[in-house]
């Protein structure tokens, strides 16, 4: 195993984490900020005020995503074992 497959690895294995994780940041992200404007633009100070809006939109996308995510971490997970007899030879 040298240097180079050790870095292909671990760039893989970031770019599967980010591609997992976007569609719910991004989720989590859009809701916070729509409900950052509307907290200022109705004054109310409520820090608690975006947890279930929060909340419940990554339960939705969770449902949305799910599927998709898991078949992209066990993808990732057959190369990783695919590549274990080449890693010592």
């Amino acid at each position: 195993m040298d240097t180079s497959m050790v870095i292909d690895l671990g760039r893989q294995a970031l770019w599967t984490t980010m591609l997992v994780c976007a569609p719910l940041l991004v989720v989590a992200l859009a809701v916070g900020l729509i409900i950052g404007i509307v907290q200022a633009a109705t004054s109310i100070n409520e820090s608690t005020l975006s947890f279930i809006p929060k909340l419940m939109a990554m339960a939705l996308a969770l449902l949305a995503f799910g599927s998709w995510q898991l078949v992209t971490l066990i993808d990732f997970t057959r190369s990783i074992f695919q590549r274990i007899p080449t890693l010592f030879s």
